[in-house]
């Protein structure tokens, strides 16, 4: 971690935090997506987040909320390109998370905190269908709920740390 860091307004821990729930969020993502192609090819595939009936990450997976948030196949087809699988979309936000938090920037900070939002909105939304719709629990979902609270946790501190340094720099 650079000396600096602390110097731009952003918190020392942020970095390394960052780093850690990018890392976890990327390793749930790519798993989900091994999990969901797996299932698709071999519908005997049995993956280890499968721990029962109610507790089953690949019927979550495979189920018309796992692509697209469930939501795009309303407006294109189940097979458009434009519907993914919702762990491509964790694929690409938890690279974004990491590459623009190697930015000391006002502008990087407001998508970071912006598209935090969007993912938390998505977990409570995806929590809701998973609960109440599925009636399922699925550890990986839960699991990438949390990182996305916790990122959003992590990208206002971000934030908060360049404002202040900002409104410091004014005031000299």
């Amino acid at each position: 971690m650079p000396s600096s860091h602390s110097s731009t307004g952003v918190p020392k821990w942020e970095y390394r935090v960052r780093l850690v729930l990018c890392f976890l969020g990327l390793v749930l993502s790519v798993y989900a997506l091994h999990v969901e192609l797996s299932r698709e090819n071999d519908p005997e595939y049995r993956a280890m987040c499968d721990l029962g009936h109610s507790v089953s990450c690949s019927k979550v997976f495979t189920s018309r909320w796992g692509r697209g948030f469930g939501l795009v196949q309303i407006f294109t087809s189940k097979d458009s390109l434009l519907n993914q699988p919702n762990s491509v979309l964790g694929i690409i936000f938890y690279a974004l998370q990491l590459g623009l938090g190697q930015l000391v920037s006002s502008r990087a900070a407001f998508f970071l905190v912006m598209s935090s939002w969007v993912s938390v909105a998505g977990s409570v939304y995806l929590a809701v269908i998973l609960a109440f719709v599925l009636g399922d629990f699925c550890v990986v979902c839960v699991s990438t709920y949390i990182i996305n609270f916790a990122l959003l946790y992590t990208n206002l501190k971000r934030r908060t740390g360049l404002e202040g340094r900002l409104k410091k720099g004014k005031s000299e």
